[in-house]
């Protein structure tokens, strides 16, 4: 755990980076150095609430026997796991009363798949979504991706209890974290962040946001553009 007490403070980091760019202004310098200050306090929150995150106590015991449906045929919630102890669901928006699935859960897919070899390496992943699993898998191969391990819920079992259907029965995306420790699930985590818990102004989000598209844009002196979201194609292409 990071010891608070002895950490340089975040002004004094920030001036011993000296850090400087073609024909810059002092007026730039002094206002960079003070956001860089902020965001090294950002950082060090950031680690703070992933501390706290990894602290929790044990979750709920997982006690019904969920089954999804694979390219391979069918699988339980334990057999996700393979060897691993930790297991991340994310729940995507394309359930079978939808045309397409959600352009912003696909976005972000579309950035995981290429990460997908890497965190498997470290735990267990599955998209879940609540169409047959032969019309993920031709959605899979549409858009290109490699790695996604893809699932249905068959029953909309799971979805329902971990929170990806809401309260009409329209699809809601959900990303859940579970344990396996001793031959027992459990919940670990979920963002548990939506309209709710939305500042004024802004969009419900997570923190963190697991959009790489929002990250970049973040860096921008456009920022998140405030009505506008990624779509499935443009001008007819990917």
């Amino acid at each position: 755990m990071m010891d608070q007490n002895n950490l340089v403070s975040a002004r004094e980091l920030a001036r011993r980076n000296a850090v400087t760019f073609p024909n810059e202004s002092s007026e730039y310098r002094k206002a960079r150095d003070e956001l860089l200050a902020e965001e090294i306090e950002l950082r060090r929150h950031i680690e703070r609430v992933a501390e706290q995150r990894r602290a929790l106590p044990p979750g709920g015991q997982v006690s019904k026997d969920y089954r999804f449906r694979g390219a391979d045929g069918e699988v339980t919630l334990r057999d996700l796991f393979g060897e691993k102890p930790t297991l991340v669901i994310y729940n995507y928006m394309y359930g079978p009363q939808r045309e397409q699935p959600c352009p912003m859960c696909t976005s972000m897919l579309s950035a995981l798949d290429g990460e997908i070899p890497d965190i498997r390496q470290q735990v267990a992943f599955a998209v879940v979504a609540r169409s047959p699993i032969e019309r993920l898998l031709a959605f899979k191969k549409e858009r290109g991706w490699h790695h996604l391990p893809l699932y249905s819920d068959m029953t909309e079992e799971f979805s329902r209890d971990y929170h990806a259907i809401g309260a009409d029965g329209s699809d809601d995306a959900a990303y859940n974290v579970f344990t396996i420790k001793d031959g027992v699930v459990r919940h670990f985590w979920n963002p548990e962040m939506g309209p709710v818990t939305a500042d004024p102004g802004q969009d419900p989000r997570g923190a963190p946001d697991f959009m790489p598209l929002w990250t970049v844009l973040d860096t921008t002196p456009e920022g998140r553009p405030p009505a506008w979201y990624p779509k499935l194609s443009y001008d007819g292409m990917w």
